[in-house]
């Protein structure tokens, strides 16, 4: 359904000079910078895939979509969707596709979302019968039948979030681009959100990529994930696989018990055998622990004096994620 080779987008902005001088100077000679947004990205998509698109801020994710979706030409490189070259947007691609940014609305602020409804239903030429039963499906699914006369501007964010969808999807898309789709909701909003969007991917078969900084998006949503830093691809593949990479390590949890409670106090300035420990502001010590050390560890803190409590837990998905980032090197899948 997608297919990416070698896609490149490069911005040139203009370095002024700081001053007045600087900016008299910049009327006569100037000086530019080039960046790199999209650097060479090959992947593929497959009908009906869900795929989580994870970078940091800046990374390209964004760039990518919007040249994806026909809204920035690439420099170089090129893309398919679907058969249909997005930069060229042709009528029958921008029928095809619908693009949901999280921070940006396409319905309008003053009007009740139902107007916006009527508008899009003119613009793609949906039939009456067919528009009706695609928006009653939506809205019974979303639950907010009762919110479609109230304007945009009184919604709550979560209520906003869910009338964009919606409008993203009246026209029966076969290929859904979400950035940043959950930023900003509470945790019932994000949960509702995700639910109705991995229904709508069972039931229709739709394409969807996924850019999210909440991890718990693109665990409970995605099996594949394509992670992306300053415009280079650093890893394509299973969700798994990459948070397996967490399975060499496991953090270790416990608090000393104060002093003059049962045996002797907690050492200060104690180091474990293997590992980093650090301490946190309660007093609770925090070690990360390679997993073939962790019973030798945790019988050392044992011996070393009372603790309150102890846990072992997994690495959290977020930090592995931001391992791959700050080492900027490739994953192989």
């Amino acid at each position: 359904m997608i297919e990416v080779e070698n896609l490149t987008r490069v911005f040139r902005t203009y370095k002024k000079k700081p001053g007045f001088w600087g900016g008299v100077t910049g009327l006569f000679k100037r000086d530019f910078e080039e960046t790199r947004a999209a650097d060479q990205v090959n992947f593929s998509i497959r009908e009906g895939e869900f795929v989580g698109f994870l970078g940091p801020n800046g990374a390209g994710k964004t760039t990518t979509l919007k040249m994806l979706s026909g809204l920035i030409y690439p420099t170089s490189g090129r893309a398919r969707v679907a058969g249909f070259d997005p930069s060229k947007r042709e009528n029958a691609y921008r029928r095809l596709f619908a693009l949901v940014l999280g921070q940006k609305n396409q319905l309008w602020w003053d009007l009740p979302a139902l107007e916006s409804f009527y508008l899009l239903r003119a613009i793609y030429g949906l039939d009456q019968k067919e528009y009706q039963q695609t928006l009653d499906e939506l809205v019974a699914l979303l639950g907010v039948a009762h919110k479609l006369n109230v304007q945009v501007r009184e919604l709550s964010l979560g209520e906003r979030m869910k009338m964009e969808l919606i409008a993203a999807l009246l026209h029966r898309p076969r290929v859904l681009f979400l950035d940043e789709p959950t930023i900003g909701l509470d945790v019932v909003s994000q949960k509702n959100v995700r639910d109705f969007l991995r229904n709508y991917n069972r039931q229709h078969k739709t394409t969807i990529l996924l850019t999210s900084h909440y991890m718990a998006d693109i665990s409970q949503l995605c099996e594949r994930v394509i992670v992306i830093d300053h415009g280079k691809k650093i890893y394509d593949g299973n969700l798994d696989r990459l948070a397996g990479a967490g399975a060499r390590q496991r953090i270790i949890k416990f608090k000393p018990r104060p002093e003059g409670e049962g045996i002797g106090a907690f050492p200060a300035g104690w180091k474990p055998a293997h590992g980093v420990a650090k301490t946190c502001e309660d007093g609770e010590i925090l070690l990360h622990v390679p997993s073939e050390h962790v019973t030798t560890v945790c019988q050392q803190i044992l011996q070393q004096g009372a603790v309150d409590d102890i846990t072992i837990q997994d690495v959290p998905l977020e930090d592995i994620i931001s391992e791959v980032f700050s080492r900027g090197t490739t994953v192989r899948s």
